[in-house]
């Protein structure tokens, strides 16, 4: 690879694992999707994949507009947030540009921010020209209060920059709240229905942003972004967004039901207001989680997020996560 060139950034999930024995004996706990999606009937249309999807996603934008309060043209689509988040930072980074997130946070921010020319920062000794959050934080699970985003999105109008937010995991979050249709222009969020509706293998993310930076995104994206089933499913499923609410509650039990657990063995942790429970190991975390895969448990390992004594896991069902509880008590020294 060239010199100075970035690296992909590591993420949870299974599909990363190279065994030789079945992929489907392991439980996964790497990966943050909903333990308890909503259910609805759903099957992929063959006839979808014999037409172009409309590229605009005028029906499906209607939709979403509708359920979050804000206008078609405050909307756009991606394959997944990812492309999302890519799309935003090539569409107002100018090379040079410092962009600050989180110390502990998503790998993909810096990427992006990199990718587009911009500087990533941690610090604010530089003018900052956009301001990064996540929230709920990936890996930390630190919930932002409405009224400190606001504070931050007053702080970034003075300074002529951006605040973005990223609310992947804010569905499955009992606590976290949104910004979106809240008509603020420089503030732009990211969505995803990927983690809430449990369907990592179709990619559909969203943005929320001014009728300005939208038409820029909207240029930036590759065409047909979304594929029709994608689109087909995501339509569908908005309609039943508001049954996320029991998916947040039964989370919230097994997340309190966890850290009792937790206390227990003796393992330390950082209180979560997502779908997911940052562990802090006191070791090198890479024969810890090797041992937990003896067990069948593979959980993440968070050297991406500058945590090398940490690893995180999600909150899943109650059989699993019974089994988790299994796994640790056997692993943990």
């Amino acid at each position: 690879m060239e010199s100075g060139f970035p690296r992909k950034v590591s993420h949870g999930g299974a599909s990363q694992l190279r065994l030789d024995k079945d992929k489907n004996s392991i439980m996964d706990f790497s990966a943050n999707l909903n333990p308890f999606p909503p259910v609805f009937d759903w099957k992929p249309n063959p006839a979808l994949i014999s037409a172009y999807p409309d590229d605009s996603y005028h029906e499906l934008k209607t939709k979403v507009a509708r359920r979050f309060g804000c206008h078609e043209d405050e909307i756009c689509v991606g394959n997944g947030s990812i492309e999302v988040i890519r799309s935003f930072f090539y569409a107002t980074v100018k090379k040079g540009d410092y962009v600050k997130t989180d110390l502990h946070t998503f790998g993909e921010y810096a990427l992006s921010i990199k990718l587009a020319g911009g500087i990533h920062t941690t610090t604010e000794d530089k003018a900052i020209r956009i301001r990064v959050v996540c929230n709920p934080n990936n890996p930390t699970g630190y919930v932002y209060p409405k009224d400190e985003l606001l504070k931050m999105a007053d702080a970034c109008n003075e300074k002529d920059s951006f605040l973005f937010v990223d609310e992947a995991f804010n569905d499955l979050s009992d606590k976290a709240e949104t910004l979106i249709g809240e008509g603020i222009s420089n503030v732009f969020v990211s969505r995803s229905l990927t983690k809430s509706f449990s369907v990592p293998g179709l990619r559909i993310g969203f943005g929320f942003g001014s009728p300005e930076i939208i038409e820029k995104i909207e240029v930036i994206r590759p065409p047909w972004t979304l594929n029709g089933f994608a689109e087909d499913f995501a339509s569908k499923a908005i309609e039943i967004y508001d049954e996320l609410e029991k998916s947040r509650n039964l989370i919230n039990i097994e997340r309190e039901w966890l850290y009792k657990k937790l206390d227990e063995i003796g393992i330390e942790y950082l209180p979560s207001g997502a779908n997911f429970i940052l562990l802090n190991i006191n070791r090198d975390s890479k024969d810890f989680i090797k041992e937990m895969l003896k067990e069948g448990i593979f959980i993440r390992d968070c050297a991406s997020f500058g945590l090398l004594q940490s690893v995180r896991v999600a909150v899943r069902t109650r059989r699993e996560n019974i089994c988790l509880v299994e796994a640790l008590q056997k692993c943990w020294r």
